[in-house]
């Protein structure tokens, strides 16, 4: 019967093996296992005593409970640490398009809202034990608040102050095949935008699956989503966006927009995508 028990904790201890094998755990978390693993393997060569037994099965629990601990450390690093990416321009570089007043509120005030929003939700969910009613709050948080920051991030760096003002390269051979040409595909996406009532996005996307471009709205950030597509080019059309500048003129805030697209950004965007196909 020891021997199967010896057995049954070789096992365990091999698979703890891979497990450091995978993971960039501390020093002090594979010192402890191997020690522990040759005491087991000397055990299973030479026997044991059931004393010195259930001792080994005390330092195993303790064992598990360590790389429990080094474990949530290292997920530590990993989650609830999202920042502010900054501005690859100056906050008056859009300008007449987008006001400085607007790129600034909408920067260090609106993001960072998403940003600190995130992180308490990745707090929440990852390291705290909540029942499911509320872990659905905070599922719900995440989704709001990470989609807001990843599409901001897009956002910013979709725009640029010195735009080609028309799409090149692939965007563009992809904008012909997809929609018939640039027009078309500018008039679309216009209309897609303008159709968003409240808060929401308008966006460019690729299908990896079916290999193509698609158009779609987002309402708030998270909601009416296609869950494969990848986005490449997003408006975002939640009034503190526009408002201080176009107030209720939404179309005129749409069509000074074009003037600042960043079809590089754009372009580049479609070749990684390109790169993660199903």
């Amino acid at each position: 019967m020891n021997e199967l028990y010896l057995q049954a904790l070789k096992k365990w201890s091999d698979d703890v093996k891979k497990t450091i094998q995978m993971e960039d755990l501390p020093e002090e978390t594979i010192n402890t296992w191997g020690n522990w693993d040759e005491k087991i393997q000397a055990s299973l060569e030479n026997g044991v005593e059931q004393e010195q037994l259930i001792k080994l099965h005390q330092q195993g629990e303790e064992l598990r409970r360590h790389l429990s601990d080094s474990s949530k450390e290292l997920i530590r690093a990993d989650y609830a640490n999202h920042v502010l990416p900054p501005l690859p321009y100056a906050y008056d570089a859009l300008e007449p398009y987008i006001s400085e007043e607007i790129m600034r509120l909408h920067h260090l005030v609106h993001h960072q809202a998403y940003v600190n929003g995130l992180n308490k939700a990745e707090e929440e969910i990852y390291y705290r034990n909540h029942e499911p009613d509320m872990l659905r709050h905070w599922l719900r948080e995440q989704a709001f608040n990470g989609s807001g920051h990843l599409l901001h991030s897009i956002f910013w760096k979709n725009m640029t102050p010195y735009s080609s003002k028309v799409p090149s390269k692939q965007i563009e051979q992809w904008i012909n095949r997809d929609f018939g040409s640039f027009a078309h595909f500018k008039e679309s996406f216009t209309n897609v935008a303008k159709s968003v009532q409240g808060p929401g996005w308008a966006a460019l996307l690729y299908d990896p699956v079916n290999h193509r471009l698609v158009i779609e709205s987002i309402e708030k950030h998270q909601q009416n989503h296609l869950v494969s597509m990848i986005p490449l080019l997003v408006l975002d059309m939640w009034e503190h966006a526009y408002y201080l500048q176009y107030k209720t003129e939404k179309a005129d805030y749409v069509e000074a927009w074009w003037n600042i697209v960043d079809w590089e950004d754009v372009n580049n965007r479609l070749l990684r995508a390109m790169n993660i196909r199903d």
